[in-house]
């Protein structure tokens, strides 16, 4: 897995880097699950420090691809820390974003700021724990109930705007997500979708995942090898340009 990841990171095309310094903040302040602050656990067993430190490390080798830094935001979302942001990574929340919190997600899209945000199953976050639809609502994106689908294992990403061709990508179970334009669906349905995009008349542009696999760089499942990697590197890289 390690060595496919260095060979991807490796032949990466130079055309994809901007100029300019970019910056991406990982919040980590919402009760997440698997993503902390590198060198530092989640304060569960699904997550010590080797695991934080592989899933951040591989978010860094994206984000310096594309001439990007990242930082994690253990403290309340402002309008302030999100001055200097790009785009604003959140994976799997469980705790409730305040009402200052969502005004200040919402000024910061309607100024150009992007925002990449991933759910799952409600076995690892409920809607009733974390109010998200909050933050995606007024796109007209909303997170639905569990895909029904629970034995499929295996998704994709069709071509589009976020990545050029197909890639295969992890999937088992997920949450439906509605609205904006749907690119991510088990290998047996598309009625289902679990990831959607939609680009901003501010210039802002949102990636709603309804499953955390492919963000979680899970680049085998079930005996399966996935491009994570790839997958991620587009989807930052459409987020930031």
């Amino acid at each position: 897995m390690l060595t496919a990841c260095t060979l991807f990171y490796a032949n990466i095309s130079q055309a994809q880097t901007s100029s300019a310094k970019r910056h991406i903040i990982v919040d980590v302040g919402h009760g997440q699950r698997f993503y902390s602050a590198p060198g530092t656990s989640t304060g569960n067993d699904v997550a010590p420090v080797e695991r934080v430190n592989y899933i951040t490390g591989e978010v860094e080798k994206n984000a310096g691809s594309l001439n990007a830094k990242v930082s994690y935001l253990k403290t309340a979302i402002t309008a302030e820390s999100l001055a200097k942001s790009d785009v604003l990574f959140m994976h799997i929340p469980s705790s409730k974003f305040s009402p200052a919190e969502v005004k200040a997600i919402h000024e910061y899209l309607r100024k150009g700021g992007s925002l990449f945000l991933v759910m799952d199953v409600d076995y690892w976050s409920t809607l009733a724990q974390t109010n998200v639809n909050d933050l995606i609502s007024p796109y007209g994106i909303t997170y639905k109930h569990d895909n029904p689908d629970t034995e499929t294992n295996g998704g994709y990403a069709k071509a589009g705007p976020v990545t050029a061709g197909r890639l295969s990508i992890p999937y088992h179970g997920a949450r439906i997500v509605e609205g904006g334009s749907p690119f991510c669906f088990s290998n047996t349905t598309q009625d289902h979708p679990f990831g959607v995009y939609k680009a901003l008349d501010g210039g802002g542009k949102i990636i709603v995942m309804g499953d955390g696999m492919v963000s979680l760089y899970m680049a085998e499942w079930k005996g399966v090898t996935y491009p994570c990697a790839e997958f991620m590197q587009h989807a930052f890289a459409w987020l930031l340009n």
